[in-house]
């Protein structure tokens, strides 16, 4: 029996905007459309949905997803691997939780907390490295760059801090794209500037002209520029557009 939107939506918790967006940008097609003009949604639909869903409470981008889903078709390979990737979050999560609960009790007992305790559960430099090691083999490979030769020592609470920035600024972007920000527009500008600011407080200055260079490099380069259209079609053009603007904007201030 086929189920209408709005069905779909009280079954899955999925608003009627949502799936129509998701019909959109072609990443849940409904089975079919009524003569009246309304999708419906069979089973096949409804499991690829649940896809989807186990997807995003990982935090994986709309394109991202339907690149998998698109390269991935076999229902339970996909599972299992979703399945794969929630496991290792809860591990995390199971790990963090018991370090945040500790650091009430010491708190609320007045006792401090063992240093080597308190940061269990957060990536440490091994994990660090895992992470990057398949954009250095990119960067050793086209340009001779090798990442974490350069970085031998991973300060990983500063790690952790700036990868909880660049995804702040990422999602930031590509949220501005998806609303129809133009490149230049004030908030934009102003996203911008707070990541600038990030990174010069962070010891990394970044002026605006070589920000504009870097996303340029960025959509120059293949492994990067599929990074960022990954998160957001456009997003690497965007990026650009708006990197150059701001950059023009500086200049003459």
């Amino acid at each position: 029996m086929p189920y209408t939107v709005k069905e779909v939506a009280e079954l899955s918790g999925v608003t009627v905007k949502t799936l129509h967006h998701y019909h959109k940008i072609g990443l849940l097609e409904p089975s079919g459309v009524t003569e009246a003009g309304y999708r419906v949604y069979d089973v096949p639909q409804l499991e690829r949905l649940q896809q989807i869903l186990f997807y995003r409470e990982l935090d994986f981008p709309l394109g991202e997803i339907k690149r998998l889903l698109q390269r991935e078709p076999e229902r339970q390979a996909i599972l299992a691997q979703q399945r794969k990737l929630l496991l290792d979050r809860k591990q995390r999560l199971a790990r963090l939780l018991e370090t945040l609960e500790e650091s009430l009790d010491r708190g609320n007992s007045g006792q401090p907390m063992e240093t080597r305790k308190m940061f269990v559960g957060f990536l440490r430099e091994e994990e660090w490295r895992e992470a990057l090691a398949e954009q250095n083999r990119h960067l050793r490979d086209a340009y001779g760059f090798d990442l974490l030769a350069e970085t031998e020592n991973i300060q990983v609470t500063e790690m952790n801090e700036s990868a909880r920035e660049a995804v702040r600024f990422m999602n930031g972007m590509a949220e501005a794209l998806r609303s129809g920000a133009r490149h230049d527009d004030a908030a934009v500008r102003e996203l911008i500037g707070e990541h600038l600011a990030f990174l010069s407080e962070h010891g990394h200055d970044t002026d605006p002209g070589q920000y504009a260079a870097q996303t340029r490099f960025f959509l120059q380069d293949d492994f990067h520029r599929s990074m960022l259209e990954g998160q957001q079609t456009g997003l690497a053009y965007y990026m650009c557009l708006a990197a150059e603007a701001y950059a023009a904007a500086e200049s003459v201030t």
